[in-house]
Parts: C-alpha cells; sequence; structure tokens
C-alpha cells in the first residue's frame, strides 16, 4: 500500500512482470500449468500505483498478452480462446485491477485524512504544537524575516463552555492575522502565531492589536514575541525570548505576580 511513495519501482517491477511472464507463458505453459495467473502480480502494482482506472487498463492489456500468448503456443489449444477463455480473463483481470486501485486511493485518502488528524488539535481545529514547530522550521528555512508571538489567556469568555471559548479564540487570531499567518493551539490556554513581520517593533505591534481584538470579544490574554533573526536563529532561542516577554507583561499587568515575583526575588 506504499505505492504513493514508489510508483517508478512499482511499475518497472510491474513491466518486468509482464515481459517474465509473457515469454515463460510464451514456452513453458501447457494445459492446466497457469503461468498466466502470475500476470495478476504486474495489475496488481499498477493499480496499486495509479489508481482504479490504469488499475482495469492494466488488466486489459494482460488479458491482450495472455490472448497473444495461446495464439503463439502450439501447445495450448485455441478453439474456445475468444468464445470462453479470453472473455473470463478480462473480466477477471479487470476486477481485480478495478478493486486493488480503488482500495489504493482509499487508503490513501484515509492515510492523509489521519495525518492532517494528528496535527491538529481536537477543540479548535488549529494545527497543535507538532504542526507548529514544523511550521517554525519552514520559516526557518526560508530566511525570511518573522515574529513568533506566544499568548496566555487570562480570562475565557464563555465560563460555562471551555471548548467554545477556545474555538472563539482561534477564530478571532485566525481572521485578526490572517491566512498567511500560521496560528496553533499549543498548550490548555496556550496559542502561538507565527507571522511576516520586519522588526521586533512590528512584531509588538501585532501583538497588541491582537490583545485588543481578543479583549473586544471578552477575552484576555497578554502576548510575549520574538521576531527572527534579531533575537534569535533558532526555534529554541525564539520560543525563550516570547516567554520572557510574555512572563514580564504579565508582571507588570498583574500586582499579584508582582509580588510573587518579589518575595521570590
Amino acid at each position: 500500500m506504499q505505492a504513493a511513495h514508489s510508483p517508478r519501482l512499482f511499475l518497472s517491477t510491474s513491466g518486468a512482470i509482464y515481459a517474465l511472464v509473457f515469454i515463460a507463458f510464451l514456452f513453458l505453459e501447457r494445459p492446466g500449468l497457469g503461468i498466466g495467473h502470475f500476470y495478476y502480480l504486474a495489475i496488481a502494482l499498477v493499480a496499486l500505483a495509479l489508481g482504479p482506472i490504469w488499475g482495469a487498463a492494466a488488466g486489459g492489456f494482460a488479458t491482450a498478452l495472455y490472448a497473444t500468448g495461446v495464439s503463439l503456443n502450439h501447445t495450448l489449444p485455441t478453439n474456445e480462446l475468444f468464445a470462453f477463455s479470453s472473455p473470463i480473463r478480462f473480466v477477471t483481470f479487470v476486477a481485480v485491477g478495478t478493486l486493488l486501485g480503488w482500495v489504493a486511493r482509499r487508503y490513501q485518502a484515509v492515510n492523509a485524512e489521519l495525518q492532517i488528524l494528528a496535527q491538529r488539535d481536537s477543540v479548535t481545529g488549529l494545527p497543535n504544537t507538532r504542526a507548529f514547530e514544523l511550521a517554525i522550521d519552514r520559516r526557518l528555512l526560508a530566511g525570511k524575516p518573522f515574529a513568533l508571538l506566544v499568548a496566555d489567556l487570562d480570562t475565557l469568555r464563555f465560563d460555562a463552555d471551555r471548548d467554545q471559548a477556545l474555538r472563539h479564540i482561534s477564530d478571532v487570531l485566525s481572521r485578526a492575522v490572517g491566512p498567511e499567518a500560521d496560528v496553533a493551539r499549543v498548550g490548555g490556554d496556550a496559542f502561538a502565531v507565527l507571522a511576516s513581520c520586519g522588526s521586533v517593533e512590528d512584531a509588538g505591534q501585532l501583538a497588541s492589536q491582537l490583545e485588543r481584538n481578543l479583549s473586544e470579544g471578552g477575552s484576555l490574554a497578554t502576548f510575549g514575541w520574538s521576531a527572527f533573526p534579531q533575537e534569535g536563529e533558532n526555534a529554541l532561542t525564539l520560543y525563550r525570548a516570547a516567554d520572557e516577554r510574555l512572563y514580564a507583561r504579565r508582571v507588570l499587568r498583574d500586582p499579584r505576580a508582582r509580588a510573587v515575583h518579589a518575595v521570590g526575588v
């Protein structure tokens, strides 16, 4: 079922099997031996690589090779070749190619859906931490300036329905930053954003704007931010800078946090 990863290998192997079976059938086949059944292997490989339509075509091609082999092999009777033998081969070859091709396509579709679900938060539908880390890696490889924003929620709008509140916040953030940015839920009440920003100042302005957008919807959040490449050239450094800024801003905003910080010092 891994045809999507190696179609050329499957097709080249299928071609070799077609050739070998045809030659063996031509010179070695005798009544009752059944060398022609090995065409199923070639049909299966084509179907797994290219899907049901090409699988059916592979079955038709195998039927043509079978009929040709029977005609050229003088040890085989040809009296029922076109009235009985070839039609049965055609139906079975095409049916197997079509069925295996459909199964392969269905498997690939389900596998793709599972991969998407594995990288999505079950509540908000946003990318999860794993997917967000991949997004950071892609931006680092691109080498263009961007901002990493991390947010910690102070209050939720719908106290009676936490999931509904989280979905509302994810919608607000996604609309505010647009489709070019990456928004993810990276913890219980934690969200993160990747957006194209040219400087630390631009990242700070974006964080303030997002805080206002959430506040207008009744949800309070504190953001921290960092900018690539000014404040770090890898994900760990950028996360650390954003977290430190988040903590510092929270301490300044919350008198209780300032008191705890003072006692700790």
